[in-house]
């Protein structure tokens, strides 16, 4: 029998702050720089396949849809993430009796893909989606699988001072794996870009095929992962906690009895609520740029501008939250984004008015523009990187990879169900009315906007729910800000046993 009890009456003094210190820990931030960059590769080749069928063959949106499917691992993990907390073999290690077997099956569905992605790609005048779809969903399957493991080993394999910087190495290491999977090889393979900034001569095809960049990856894994298997040791940390191994049945009921703890269950509601607060921006900002004149192109450009800026801030903002409690920066970041988030609806707003303007005028609007979003996304990066931080602050080594993975999944649920909401209550909000004849509607069914075209009108937006919406979420990201602020204080000032639950064998 298991007998799982809260542990606040264990509770000790708060140990005195130590400061971040990498003596010691240098290599193995290289380490995990290096596994979190290789889980990122299949996640960016899981956003480069959907532009390269839709060039190749305009795909319909329903393939797309279907072609989506292959990211939902990460979605779900939490599902086995007890199994890999749990089954392990001793000897071997805990995080390295999965992560070695997983990446070899990485490196060999590299290889699989490879070989028959062309035919996939041309199957008879089409693309064989389904195949695609099967095959990346294993990708991303092993790559969530790995996520889990990486997780939990940077809770042991980094020194306790110095676990902030495990959420650096996760997301600058994420971030360059997803240039390199989505940005570099849609470069690489894309014969007008060579051809025009590179060749003085025209020649078919880029400098690469898509099937030698898989063989590639499929080498990379396999070299690493026996590099890893060969000379890097993980110490037994259950030994050092004289602690037993947990069968799956006990790391699910650990799992269920964490999910119980007064402390988590106030952060959920806080993670699961304050991304409504920045939805409408989050959701709909570039949509609405499209809307307004701005290319995709243009927009495109700006999100290339930003991959090594997502590689380089986790370590400037390591360095900056290493000092100070995460979730007290966590919390001091949000009037920042709730400003910017204001500024670039209000961009949004003015947008059309710039592109007629002087050149001088559109050059200093797209300045601006550029700016402002930078911001937002270092607001974006802050706290995303502090949150992650404060998981891996909080999480019970024993079980790293199940407890992180259960507060990073409540994290993502409240921005998926925000965002889905946001898209959903704009078009809400937005109502239109015939051009010929303000009186009439054409808002709330297809009937009203054929009477309007019928009458030699068209649906205009008089009242754009973007905007509206975008109010209603910063007045609520004000509300939330006074109402949590004692909250999260009281969280931050919490001590980390508050955060864990004892196991006992009977």
């Amino acid at each position: 029998m298991i007998e799982i009890t809260h542990i606040e009456s264990l509770i000790e003094k708060h140990d005195t702050p130590v400061r971040a210190n990498l003596k010691g820990d240098k290599r193995n931030i290289f380490v995990l720089l290096v596994l979190y960059t290789l889980q990122g590769v299949p996640l960016g080749l899981s956003l480069a396949i959907p532009i390269i069928i839709q060039n190749m063959h305009k795909s319909s949106f329903k393939e797309q849809a279907k072609f989506s499917l292959a990211v939902w691992p990460f979605s779900l993990k939490l599902l086995w993430a007890p199994l890999v907390d749990s089954l392990f073999i001793r000897k071997l290690g805990r995080r390295k009796s999965w992560l070695i077997p997983v990446q070899y099956f990485l490196g060999i569905f590299f290889f699989i893909t490879g070989f028959h992605i062309n035919e996939w790609l041309d199957d008879g005048s089409k693309v064989n989606i389904n195949a695609l779809t099967s095959v990346f969903f294993v990708l991303n399957f092993l790559a969530a699988t790995q996520d889990i493991i990486v997780d939990g080993w940077a809770l042991t394999m980094l020194k306790r001072r110095n676990i902030s910087y495990a959420s650096m190495c996760n997301g600058a290491g994420q971030a360059f794996g997803i240039f390199l999977g989505y940005i570099l090889p849609i470069l690489l393979l894309s014969e007008s870009f060579w051809n025009k900034w590179w060749r003085t001569t025209s020649i078919p095809g880029g400098v690469i095929t898509l099937q030698g960049y898989f063989y590639f990856w499929g080498i990379i894994y396999i070299v690493i992962t026996t590099l890893v298997a060969i000379f890097k040791y993980e110490k037994d940390y259950l030994s050092e906690l004289d602690a037993v191994d947990l069968s799956i049945a006990k790391t699910y009921m650990l799992l269920f009895s964490i999910m119980k703890l007064p402390s988590i269950k106030m952060f959920a509601i806080i993670l699961l609520t304050i991304k409504m607060s920045f939805c409408s921006v989050d959701a709909a900002f570039k949509l609405k740029l499209i809307d307004s004149g701005i290319t995709k192109d243009e927009i495109a450009a700006i999100d290339l501008l930003f991959i090594p800026l997502n590689i380089s801030l986790p370590f400037f903002i390591t360095t900056f939250t290493s000092k100070e409690k995460p979730l007290k920066n966590y919390f001091n970041t949000i009037p920042y984004r709730l400003l910017f988030g204001v500024v670039l609806a209000t961009i949004v707003y003015f947008t059309p008015y710039f592109l007629v303007q002087t050149e001088s005028l559109l050059i200093t609007h797209k300045v601006f523009l550029v700016l402002m979003y930078s911001l937002q996304q270092l607001t974006v990066s802050i706290m995303t990187l502090t949150a992650m931080t404060f998981y891996a602050s909080i999480s019970d080594p024993k079980i790293g990879g199940t407890n992180m993975t259960l507060l990073t999944t409540i994290s993502n649920l409240g921005n998926v169900w925000s965002k889905t909401g946001a898209l959903w209550l704009i078009e809400f909000l937005t109502l239109k009315r015939c051009s010929n004849d303000p009186r009439k509607l054409c808002s709330t069914s297809n009937n009203q906007k054929e009477i309007c075209s019928l009458s030699g009108g068209t649906c205009e937006v008089y009242i754009d729910g973007f905007y509206i919406e975008t109010v209603i979420c910063t007045i609520y990201g004000i509300i939330w800000f006074f109402i949590f602020r004692k909250i999260i204080n009281n969280l931050q000032s919490k001590h980390v046993k508050e955060w864990h639950v004892e196991i006992k064998i009977k």
